[in-house]
């Protein structure tokens, strides 16, 4: 099975075919031939996944929140979108996947775990200049939603209290400083870390939902609990815009997972198909168990088991054949419910919009069940060369907790930083008054 893992930019861009467990140049003779296939299906897989943040998650968290602190989720999603872009071609694309001489097969040092500023401000991308089989400026592009949407997904821990300033300067600081080396450690081919491990992550399971979840738990804890939560109940204010949110994210999860071939082939067609089943599964498992526990089936639950199962089948969407990928959004369905409510409950946190409790608890699922799932004996399409399932596990457990020690310590640096020098929180009258008035003077709606 051909799986291309990782494309790098002319400075030193490689593919990673993990399938045969071999890595060749990415400017090799026979990959440097533009094929319009794959650059039109490029061009589309990206807009997809522009299209999950802006207007999929954005619409999706502001329904979850109160009708005061609605148009706040939506310039939170709608101004990171703008700033991670400018990040991205400034540093982050070169430290994501800037390679240099001294990142060696089976050598751990500082070039396995983050890149380097040889493409700093792109200065080495033309137009012409290609990644593969397609324009490097189409990589450019898809990676940088990836970047866009992260951080994202971390509003929804801190929902409805944090200060709009707080928020742009901490997703500044961790993209540059624990996206980029997480991504690098994941996808930048031969001598990366987790490659160094035999580590599969097809779509970003470590390097989107795991961070993402490790510093949303993170965030809500060091923020505090909404006034009154859970005391007094906060129900989403509109769950027609959350649904609608949610059916855009699982759309838009095709470019992710799909595209993360980086090629219209088959892998890409069964990372396609194994992508609807699991959401399916998660999504029916989800409504099961709120149906025998509540009595009612409930559009929250929906929309909710189908991100869990979305989010678990993302590391494994280019190895897990058709029934592993259901096993998994039964799974994930499971255990992100019981995140989302009994292990919140018991943690005495308020992850407003369950960022931990489905993006970290469903990316952890899913890098650990890809583990399991890529092994041909269950129908998946191939373990890492000499991996049985149990060391392939290992490997992939290695992966998920350098990730959660990782982010989780930086994050946690971060938000102190800011928190001792602008403050992380709104105060006391602007939280009840509302982060629509109190931080951008408007109102979602005027009556």
């Amino acid at each position: 099975m051909k799986h291309f893992e990782s494309v790098r930019s002319a400075f030193g861009m490689r593919l990673g075919l993990l399938g045969a467990a071999l890595c060749v140049p990415a400017l090799a003779q026979a990959q440097d031939e533009l094929n319009s296939g794959d650059t039109a299906w490029m061009l589309v897989a990206t807009v997809l996944v522009l299209f999950m943040t802006i207007p999929g998650l954005s619409l999706f968290y502001a329904g979850l929140v109160r009708s005061k602190n609605v148009l706040s989720v939506l310039m939170q999603c709608f101004t990171i979108v703008a700033l991670a872009s400018i990040i991205w071609v400034v540093c982050g694309y070169s430290l994501a996947f800037g390679v240099s001489e001294g990142q060696t097969e089976g050598v751990i040092n500082l070039h396995s775990l983050v890149g380097n500023f040889d493409n700093a401000f792109l200065k080495n991308v033309t137009v012409d200049g290609l990644a593969g089989t397609y324009p490097e400026t189409i990589f450019i592009m898809f990676q940088m939603t990836f970047f866009i949407i992260t951080p994202a997904l971390i509003c929804g821990a801190f929902a409805e209290r944090m200060k709009f300033s707080a928020v742009l300067i901490f997703t500044t600081l961790w993209l540059v400083l624990v996206y980029a080396p997480i991504c690098h450690m994941a996808w930048s081919g031969e001598g990366a870390l987790f490659h160094t491990w035999g580590v599969l992550d097809f779509a970003g399971g470590t390097v989107v939902h795991i961070n993402a979840g490790i510093a949303a738990l993170v965030a809500c804890i060091l923020v505090g609990k909404r006034n009154g939560y859970p005391q007094r109940a906060m129900p989403p204010h509109n769950m027609t815009m959350t649904v609608t949110g949610a059916g855009m994210l699982w759309v838009g999860w095709f470019g992710f997972n799909a595209g993360s071939e980086l090629a219209a082939d088959g892998t890409a067609g069964m990372a396609m198909l194994v992508t609807q089943l699991s959401t399916a599964a998660a999504t029916l498992t989800w409504l099961g168990i709120e149906w025998v526990k509540h009595g009612k089936p409930s559009a929250l639950g929906a929309a909710t088991g189908a991100v869990a199962g979305l989010v678990a089948i993302t590391p494994a969407s280019g190895t897990a054949g058709p029934m592993g990928a259901i096993a998994i959004g039964v799974a994930s369905g499971v255990i992100c419910f019981l995140g989302a409510t009994s292990i919140k409950r018991m943690g005495g946190y308020d992850d407003s919009l369950d960022a931990f409790g489905v993006h970290g608890i469903g990316g952890i699922v899913g890098a650990v069940l890809t583990g399991v799932f890529a092994a041909e004996s269950l129908g998946g399409y191939g373990l890492a060369e000499g991996m049985t399932i149990g060391t392939q596990v290992i490997a992939q457990i290695k992966s998920i907790l350098v990730t959660l020690v990782y982010s989780g310590v930086v994050s946690l640096i971060l938000f102190k930083l800011i928190d001792l020098t602008i403050g992380l929180r709104v105060s006391e009258e602007a939280e009840n008054q509302g982060l629509d008035l109190a931080e951008h003077g408007e109102e979602g709606y005027l009556l």
